[in-house]
This record gives C-alpha cells, structure tokens and sequence, in this order.
C-alpha cells in the first residue's frame, strides 16, 4: 500500500491495510466512522470498499471529476473516481486491459457505481462528435438493461434483477470505439410470480403509466396495474420512482443506441404479449375418455394476443392446452391438467421474456460494437450480484453464491500474484502468506464428474422418476466425506444433532459463511423446459420479432436433443467471464449496504458485518498485509519525512534511496520493520508508519512555529523600514509644499504693491486729462452694459410658450424690476396671441363663449364652477336629423345660435310646462315641442334685461320691455339645465344685434312685469327643492317664492 495524508487518520484511516489492530470490530467501527463523516470511501489497498448512504452526495460535481483526473491513487481521498482513474490511466499509458469488478448484495449500489465508473471514463475521455455519440450509446444502455432488467425488491427499489459485464474497447490514444454487454442469469421467475411489497420488472409499470392512450390502445392494454395477474393485481405507485418519466427516458435511449421507430414498437408488443398472458386463466374439463383436460376460460384475452403477435388463436390455444409426443416414429397429441397447463403458459411468459431481453443486449452490442479491426484496449465493467444468504436459499441462490466463490477465488490468486511480483520486482524476499483457499468448494460445484451441477444435470437427464429426493440421496452418497458439505443424512451418519438443518437441504460451508439450500425445485429450474408446441406456435407468428426468437420451433429444424440445462449455461458463462478477468488487470469495487430500511445515513454494526464476512474483507486485508503493510516510493517519502533528521532537513542533496536510508537510521526503529526496495521503502507493521506520522506532526507544529517567531520578525523589520522610508518621503514633500506656499504668497504680496504704485502713478500723470463728464459715460456705459448683457441672457433663457405656464426668470438687477414686469406682460400677451391666432374658427367661438360665461359669472353664480368642464355644444336638439322641427328654423329665417328644452314657469300656478328654445342672430323662439308649433317669437331688440340667483340652479327671468313685438305678454319665467351658456350666448347675440351690452342681475329678489301687474320674486335655497329644478309656490297676486336646491 502506498499512503499519504488522506489515508493516514488514526481514528478513520482511509486504507483499511493501516488498520490497527486488525479485528472486524475494528473494522466495522472505521466503517462507521467514516460512514458518520460522509466518507463513504475506503481502500483496502487498491480495493474500493463503498457504502451506500442512500442520499445524494457533493461527491460527482464536474470539480470532483477534474480534482481525480490523472491524480495519484494514494495522494487524494478515497473516492470511486480514483479506481476508474487509475484503470483508466494504465489501459490508455501502459497498454493494460483492465476490468473493474463490482460486487455486493442488493442494494448496496452496485448499478450505482458502475454507471458513476462509465460516466467518469466518458468525462476524462477525449472529445470529438464521434466519440462524443459513441460515449452516449454506451452510458444509454443503461436506462434500456435497467427498465428490462431491474426491479423493486424488498431490499432495493432499483435491484438488477441480472449480472452484467460490460467490455468498453478504446484506441491506442483512449478514446472509446464501442463496447460488448454480456448477461447472466435474469431473474425470469420473477415474470410470473414475486413476493408481496415487490414489483415485477420496471418496463411493464413504465409501459403502463408512460406510454400515452393511443399506444395502449394499440397494445390493447389498460393503464390500470390491478387488471394484470403478473403484477399481482396490486397498486404500482412507488415513492420517489416516475414510471412515466422513466419511460420516455427509455424510449429516448433506445433513440440514441439506434433502435429504429419499428423495432422499438415490436418491443412493446412482445412486452405486451407478456403482461397478457398472465391474464390467460384456465379451467378444468373432462373428455369422454375420462381423462382430465384444460380449455381457456375466457377467449377474449387469448384473441387479443394472437391479433398481436399474427397468430391463429386455435394454435396457440392448442399449444397451451395439449402437448405433442414422440416416440420413434408415432405422434401422440396428450391433453394437460389445468396445472401443467398453467405450468406451459408461464414457461412460454418466462422465455418471451428471457429471449426478448437476450435480444435487446445483443441489439444494444449491434449498434455499440467496434466495426473495425484496429488493436484495442478494453477495459471490462462487471456487475453482478453479491454473495447472498437469505431464510429461503434455492437455486438461484445457488448458482449466484458459485459465481461469487469464483470472484473470490480470482480475487486472492489476483492479488497474491500482485503481491508476489512487486516483492520480486523491488528485491524484497517474499514469504508465503497463508489464506483460505475455496478451490475445494470451486471444484465441490463445478466438478464435472463429480461436482453438484454434474450431479443435477445427470439427475434431469436420467429416465425414470425423476425428483429433488433422488438428486438429494445422489448427492449424499457421494459427498458425505465432504468436509464443506453435510445435509440432514450426512450428519446423522457423523451422530450430529443440528436442529437448524432441516430435512430436503443440503449446506454448503462457503469462504463466506454456511448457506443451507432447499432443494425444491432445483429439477425444474435447472431442466427450464419449454414445451415444443409453444415454440413451434411462437415461430407460426406473423409477429417478426417473436418469430425470431423461437429459431427451435422451425418445424424443418426440430430436434430431438434436449437443450442445454440452465446450470450448464450458467457453468459455462461463468468460465468464459473467468478466463476474460483473467487476462485483464483486476479493479475491485466492493459496496455494502449500511442498513436494511433504505434510510439515509443510517449504520446498522451488525448488518455491515455480515456483509464484510460475505465479501471476506477481512481475508484481503490480511492477503494485502502479507509481509508489509505500507510501501512508498523513496522520493515522495523522503519529501514527506525529511525534517525529522537535521541531516535531510531542509535539504539532501544526494539521492532519494540514500536520503531515506539516513532519514530512518536516525530514528532506531527495529531493523525487521523496514525493508528497502529498488524504488520503494517498505514498513511491515501500521503501529511503526503511525509513529513515523506522529512524529512528523510534532515535528512540523515544531517548524510551524519557527516559521512563524522568522516571519512575524522580517514583518516587523520590513513594516519598521516601510514607516521610516514614509515618514522621510512625507516630511520632504511637506517642506517643499511649506516653502512653495511661502513663495507664492511673497509673489501675490509683491504684484499688490505693484499694482497699487503702478495705479498711484497713472492717476497721478493722466488727472490733469481727466474730463468731467468722465463718470457720466462710464455709468452710462456700464448701465446700457448691464441692460444688454440682461437681454441677451433673457433671449436664451425663455419660458416654454405655452399659454398655462406663466414662469418668468427674475431681474438680475433691482433697477430692471419694472422692466422685467412689463416684458413679462407683454411676453404673456404675445403668447396668448399666438395661442390665439393658431386656433381654429369653432374652437376660438367656443373659447370666446367660455370667456364670455367667466366675465358674467365668475365668481357670482354657484353654478358656474360646474360648467367650466362642460362644452358649450349650442344645438341640444338634434334639428337637422329631425324633419318635425325643421319647419321652426324656417319660422326665424336667420342664423341659430342655441337650440335647447327650456321649462316656462306658469304665472299663476307657478308649475312648469316643456318649450323649446331657438336662439338666432336676430330672434328668440319659445315652441310647443309636441306640435313643434311656435307659441312665442321674440325679437332681440323686445328684450330689457335679464335676472338670475346666485345659486347652483337654472332659472332666470327675461325682462322684455313695454312695447314689444309680442304684444302686451309681460316677463317670461323659464329653468334651463344649460342656463350659464343659454345666458353667456344671448349676451353675445344680443351685443351684436344691438350694439349693446344685455343687462344681466345676479340677485335673490327682483321684480318681474306680468299683464296683471308687477311680481315680486324671491329666491331661497332650501332643501324642500326637487333635483329636478327650481320649484316655485305663488304668495298672494304680486308675490312668488322660488325654491332653490
């Protein structure tokens, strides 16, 4: 092990090959602390130990990515990037193909930290558009494996229901050409049946809640999980996890690899085809014969896969519900009971599934696989399942716990044969190191005579009955001198007494621990039999996927040979992925999970130790401490340590081997701790390294404070200088500036006294010349002066000429105050004028009216304040567009000046009756305005005056004279809404008929002539007054009282 500064912390060291002392108390409590610090890292050498905190970390930023790029391993805190850095770096520098190996029990992150490796490979690797689309292919494959491949168990939401190893091939610079995917052994039982609180795989719930209305149609499916007994007809909401998201992120990834818009629908349906087959159900009849049958109870379903596969139901209904033999040369259709009926229905789901997902990986590897034939570097990613010991171990389990025994077993040859050759490398005797070699328990399973999965499949192969008791006694028979197998039978021959074995299992003692498995359904599972009938039915299929996937059901190619055995598969694979590891440089990954509740940075002891016994972490800190634990380049240790000896501190000018040699012959550690390399010191045991860093620290406080007395001293020193060198710079420039100040003030002295002697004199020589009218001018000059420079100033600084504004700039001098007012005025008035003469002729009428109204009322009536917002229209009853009045434009013969609806006061009563008014040039018009006759007819000149209040209301009294064109009428009393421009209009017309000006009254009491004499009016304002106008009440025969509001 090669250590720096992250790695050696006493309380958490960061490699476990420091630990000190070794048990797996101590092991486990380093976990946890480092756990506890969000450190969930730590080496055992160049192993990677990863805990899963379920919680996102700051551990993946692209800072993170660039802090691990081409970083020593050692130098930087244990972190996942450094294991992918290292193998990436020595496959693209040295030439070495490299496999990094994941392990651990679901749920510990194992999917996780490959796709955390790639990602940090496509980072670090070069950039370009080809390479760029070559990395995404290979990070999309993810989400494609994961949707078909991936499942929520009890321990795990995202659980890889399959072992992957991916080989990603590079150029001879590093860039990634493409890669191959291989499978192992999917879970395909979990198609037809899995644990409540599970799920089955992830794309049948996606599919359902992500594809949209149309799609489902077209697959004939509903979107409701409870209508499918593959999915146990349970709810599939799961917290945290958007099916639907996930869904179009498959699709999309599928996009990226290549897929094309028709293979990726032919998917679909044979994922459908899946999902409905568990809805098939089956019933029971009997034949005429009396033999027992099965027919399909409900048709429906069955007619919908067939539509969507293009098969004829009554095939595939016969191939479900009978089954064709051969024997030599005859043919015999059987019927099946409704059990092995369901039995066919979920072979045929499990194997649609199973092909269908070797399918994809193979589709994925078309599409990702290097075309040319240039030398490559591959750098493999495996990840498969750890180590697993559950209540209930059955074959899955075992065929999983034989894959991991030969991970072990690559793993100690792998690093002892490290070991090894670094010692003979550096020159350093090796000792042989004693460990726990599973060879025996490797060749007690795979052994082909004698091995278990030899036994199993002579066991399915041999005629006669054939069961899990028979296969149990074989194996009794030939193990039971095994010392790493035992059953019941087994230990009853030995007379042991083992309670925890019950009967139909075996135990194997596994370098992990002892896993008992129940042999029922190992027959079943290993034979993995389909049914002819089906494949042949599945290949009659239109469907040209499905087709593809039954090559066996060609009837030109059927075949007696039973197919393989599942264990024999598995043998196979096995071997093939061990002799691939091996020709590579092994990177180990090992995640654990810190508890069994999913729950963010909780650490259960007891959990994790069982784990650490599973991945035997225990047995490769001892293989890495073989000899000497810690190991380090001479360079980088003499810089390290240096200061300890006054004879390499602060510098050694020979070589690193010398200086390290001298560094520790002045520190009297024993001589078997140390051992010097070629190009590397060894130290046997962590307690001497711990003491070398110990004294280090001391050392470097020690120097510390050194460093600090030197600098706070050349600080006081430079600071010391500083102020001198200042205050010398600031008392120079403070004498110059005090004795420049002094000559200019002797030079300002020296040009007043010239001045004045030099005036003295000229009014001593010209004052005989100086005539004396002299000052007369002068004034004169600097008055007109004064005035000029006034209006100048006044020319540039005008006031806007809007006629609202009435700013004007102040007189600069007391004597231009009288001038500066009358330029105003005339300013004032000139704007106006200008206002004026821009107007237009109906605008300057009305403005002339309004001005008309101010010079009348201002200030006198109520009303006016009112009117101000008002227009004065004139025409208030729409002549020219009614023919009924326009006979009484004709009655005035000149020009109308106002048309409005007046109300005329009645003498007697005092009540008022509607008129029309007309207002001419020459004439005023009172009419009936139902008949639109004219009642009165008054020409201007009849007119003696007019009267109104001084309140907000409407009325007036029209004083006519005594001798008028209408005869003896007397005074007219009239209310008009529109009294201020009614009375400002006639002023005008009657100023211009006449020549004078209207006699207006703004009074509270005044006399009116009636033709049965003189009326006294009087107006008050009163609240008895309607809204709707004056209202007048008679008082006796000379007397009228107006009510005002």
């Amino acid at each position: 092990m090669e250590g720096t500064t992250p790695l050696l912390d006493s309380e958490a060291v960061g490699d476990l090959v420091l630990l000190d002392p070794l048990t797996e108390e101590s092991l486990v409590q380093t976990l946890q602390e480092r756990f506890r610090r969000h450190d969930i890292y730590t080496y055992i050498g160049n192993v990677v130990i990863s805990v899963n905190p379920y919680q996102s970390l700051p551990l993946y930023t692209p800072e993170k990515v660039e802090e691990y790029r081409n970083c020593s391993f050692f130098a930087v805190k244990p972190h996942i990037f450094a294991i992918a850095d290292d193998a990436y770096r020595s496959l693209r520098d040295r030439d070495r193909d490299q496999c990094i190996l994941i392990t651990g029990e679901s749920g510990a992150g194992k999917t996780e930290a490959s796709k955390l490796v790639m990602s940090f490979v496509a980072a670090v690797s070069s950039k370009g558009e080809e390479v760029n689309k070559v990395k995404e292919q290979l990070l999309q494959s993810n989400p494609v494996l994961e949707a078909f491949g991936n499942a929520k168990t009890v321990r795990n939401d995202n659980s890889s229901r399959f072992g992957k190893y991916m080989d990603i091939e590079f150029d001879f610079k590093g860039e990634p050409l493409g890669g191959v995917i291989s499978n192992y052994l999917l879970e395909k039982s979990r198609i037809v049946r899995h644990v409540k609180g599970e799920r089955n795989f992830h794309i049948f719930y996606q599919l359902l809640a992500g594809a949209s209305p149309e799609l489902l149609q077209q697959l004939k499916l509903h979107q409701d999980c409870r209508n499918y007994g593959y999915l146990n007809r349970e709810s599939s909401s799961l917290p945290g996890m958007d099916d639907a998201a996930n869904f179009h992120t498959m699709q999309d990834a599928m996009r990226v690899i290549g897929f094309s818009p028709t293979e990726v629908t032919e998917v679909l349906e044979v994922t459908a085809v899946v999902l409905k087959l568990g809805n098939v159900q089956l019933s029971s009849s009997f034949q005429a014969s009396g033999m027992e049958a099965c027919s399909i109870t409900e048709p429906q379903e069955l007619h919908e896969i067939c539509k969507l596969i293009g098969l004829d139901p009554g095939t595939l209904e016969q191939a479900l519900c009978s089954r064709t033999v051969k024997a030599r040369d005859e043919t015999v259709l059987t019927t099946l009971t409704v059990p092995q009926g369901y039995y066919g229905r979920d072979a045929l789901a499990k194997n649609i599934y199973s092909r269908l997902f070797d399918w994809l990986v193979n589709r994925i590897n078309t599409s990702i696989q290097v075309k040319s034939d240039e030398q490559r570097k591959v750098m493999g990613v495996l990840d498969i399942y750890g180590f697993e010991i559950f209540q209930d171990n059955s074959f899955e389990q075992f065929i999983i716990n034989y894959c991991n025994e030969k991970l072990q077993q690559i793993f100690i040859l792998m690093t002892l044969k490290e070991e090894q050759e670094e010692y003979v490398r550096e020159g350093i005797q090796w000792t042989p190191v004693e460990f726990f070699d599973n060879s025996i328990i490797c060749n007690l399973i795979e052994n082909s005579t004698s091995g278990i999965l030899a036994m199993l499949d002579e066991e399915c192969l041999r005629p006669g009955v054939v069961n899990e008791d028979t296969f149990l006694n074989k194996l009794n028979q030939l193990l039971a001198t095994h010392k790493h197998y035992e059953s019941k039978e087994t230990q009853n021959a030995r007379r042991v007494t083992d309670t925890s074995l019950p009967p139909r299992c075996f135990r194997i003692h596994h370098y992990a621990g002892k896993v008992t498995y129940n042999v029922m359904g190992f027959i079943e599972k290993n034979n993995d039999l389909l049914f002819r009938d089906l494949s042949q039915a599945m290949w009659a299929a239109r469907h040209a996927l499905l087709r593809s996937l039954f090559p066996e059901g060609d009837p030109q190619k059927v075949s007696l040979k039973l197919p393989p055995t599942a264990g024999f598969q598995f043998k196979s694979s096995v071997a093939l992925l061990m002799k691939n590891l091996y020709s590579k440089n092994p990177n180990y990954i090992r995640c654990i999970k810190p508890n069994d509740t999913k729950s963010a940075m909780v650490f259960t002891p007891e959990l994790v130790l069982a784990q650490v016994r599973y991945l035997g972490l225990m047995e490769n800190v001892r293989v890495r401490r073989a000899g000497y634990a810690f190991r380090q380049l001479y360079g980088p240790f003499l810089q390290r340590y240096k200061m300890l000896n006054p004879r390499t501190w602060p510098r050694w000018d020979g070589g690193d081997r010398e200086g390290s040699e001298v560094l520790l012959a002045g520190l009297a550690f024993p001589a078997e701790e140390l051992a010097f390399g070629h190009t590397k010191i060894f130290i046997r045991s962590p307690r001497t390294l711990f003491n070398l860093e110990q004294q280090r620290q001391e050392r470097v406080a020690q120097l510390a404070t050194l460093i600090q007395k030197v600098f706070r001293g050349w600080r006081c020193r430079t600071q010391y200088q500083l102020m001198r060198k200042s205050q010398i710079l600031i008392s120079a420039w403070f004498r110059g500036h005090r004795q420049k100040n002094h000559y200019k003030q002797m030079k300002r002295s020296a040009l007043i006294l010239q001045a004045y002697a030099r005036g003295w004199k000229a009014r001593r020589t010209y004052r005989k010349y100086f005539r004396s009218s002299a000052s007369t001018r002068v004034a004169n000059f600097i008055y007109w002066r004064l005035v000029q420079r006034y209006l100048v100033g006044l020319a540039k600084n005008l006031p806007p000429l809007s006629v609202t504004d009435r700013t004007w700039p102040p007189a600069p001098y007391r004597f231009l105050d009288n001038t500066n007012q009358e330029l105003k005025n005339i300013f004032y008035h000139w704007k106006c004028k200008k206002y004026r003469d821009q107007l237009p002729p109906a605008r300057r009428t009305q403005l002339q009216a309004k001005l008309c109204a101010s010079e009348l009322f201002k200030d006198k009536k109520t009303l006016y304040p009112k009117s101000l917002q008002q227009p004065f229209r004139g025409e208030y009853l729409g002549l020219k567009q009614n023919p009924k009045y326009q006979k009484l434009l004709a009655v005035a013969k000149d020009k109308l000046v106002m048309a409005d609806t007046v109300r005329k006061v009645n003498r007697a009563s005092g009540k008022t009756v509607p008129r029309l008014l007309l207002l001419t040039t020459e004439h005023l018009v009172l009419a009936d305005p139902k008949a639109a006759q004219p009642k009165t007819v008054l020409s201007l000149s009849d007119i003696r005056g007019v009267s109104v209040t001084r309140f907000s209301d409407g009325f007036l009294a029209l004083h006519l004279k005594e001798v008028s064109t209408v005869g003896d009428k007397g005074d007219f009393l009239l209310v008009s809404d529109h009294l201020i421009e009614l009375v400002t209009r006639l002023h005008q017309t009657f100023e211009a008929a006449t020549g004078q000006a209207l006699p207006l009254h703004i009074t509270d009491r005044f006399s009116t002539r009636f033709p049965k004499g003189d009326v006294s009016i009087t107006v008050v304002e009163s609240p008895k007054a309607g809204t709707n106008g004056p209202v007048c009440k008679k008082k006796g025969s000379h007397k009228m009282e107006v009510l005002v509001h």
